[in-house]
């Protein structure tokens, strides 16, 4: 059996109904769809998504990739892209495994290697690469971990490890070595994503996020936006967005208790700005998943 081939068959027997299942292991999903799915918006963590069956379209700003069984996809630091499956279907469903980057284990390998200085950052922190047997036969190993919970503990980080350093000494080493010096724009910036992310509910002081990030005002709005194609405030507005669109799918929360809940002070202001991300009015918006049975935040 070829190692993608034992993928799918290991997120096939893990995996419940569609959309995300997250698993016993916390930096690790499986997605499942039956059906291509619509252009939806989200965030995607820093992390490595391995497709077993069928394919899929992510976009940030201009640039649009497809990645499938034979190319993985690497997302340095958390970006907002708009995501669709775009092969699926009952009989062959789409199957996927995605891996969260853990940047502690990156850095210590790159300390263990003694890589102090930052390496040239001019890969996309976006990128589709190839298809790995070796990166794909460590991800099979360990979904298959979930076959016996009880090596869990003891095997998972040292699979994660593994995946850890084959992705650092693959064709997007360079740019994971940068995200991971401290003191680099890209790490800079990574730390003001999680600063917004921590508290995108509340607020947003510029001064307290770009200090949190060792920049100055001004130097966070520019790398910021050249890295994720929106100013923070914006990338703040979609993490708001989308949290509202999930209490309301998963929640059953009304339009009026999703905006405030995500800090939203006008619910006219809010259903503008989520028709204009999504395309449609809370409600309506909202009713057309449940009639398609889609998951709005599916990867």
């Amino acid at each position: 059996m070829e190692p993608i081939e034992g993928l799918a068959r290991a997120i096939e027997r893990h995996v419940e109904g569609t959309g995300i299942c997250s698993t016993a292991m916390p930096r690790v999903s499986l997605i499942r769809a039956d059906r291509p799915s619509t252009p939806t918006p989200a965030v995607y963590e820093a992390s490595l998504c391995l497709i077993a069956q069928g394919s899929k379209r992510v976009s940030i700003g201009e640039q649009s990739l497809i990645y499938d069984a034979s190319r993985y996809l690497i997302v340095s630091v958390d970006l907002p892209l708009v995501g669709h499956v775009i092969e699926a279907s009952a009989s062959r469903p789409y199957l996927c495994c995605k891996i969260d980057l853990d940047p502690g284990i990156v850095a210590d390998l790159m300390t263990e290697a003694g890589e102090r200085a930052a390496p040239r950052g001019d890969l996309p922190v976006l990128g589709v690469y190839s298809g790995d047997p070796d990166l794909i036969d460590a991800a099979c190993r360990l979904v298959r971990l979930l076959d016996r919970p009880e090596t869990i503990g003891t095997l998972a980080p040292l699979i994660e490890r593994e995946i850890a350093y084959r992705l650092l000494n693959g064709p997007h080493g360079p740019m994971l070595r940068h995200v991971a010096t401290a003191g680099s724009h890209l790490n800079q910036v990574s730390r003001a994503i999680a600063a917004i992310r921590r508290r995108f509910d509340a607020p947003i002081r510029i001064e307290e996020v770009a200090a949190q990030a060792g920049m100055s005002p001004s130097s966070l709005h520019a790398h910021f936006k050249a890295i994720t194609r929106m100013t923070p405030l914006e990338y703040q507005k979609q993490l708001r967005l989308q949290e509202a669109r999930r209490l309301m799918l998963a929640g059953g929360a009304t339009a009026g208790a999703a905006s405030f809940a995500v800090g939203y002070e006008s619910p006219s202001q809010f259903s503008r700005e989520y028709r204009r991300l999504f395309g449609a009015p809370p409600r309506q918006d909202i009713e057309r998943l449940q009639a398609a049975a889609a998951p709005a935040m599916a990867l």
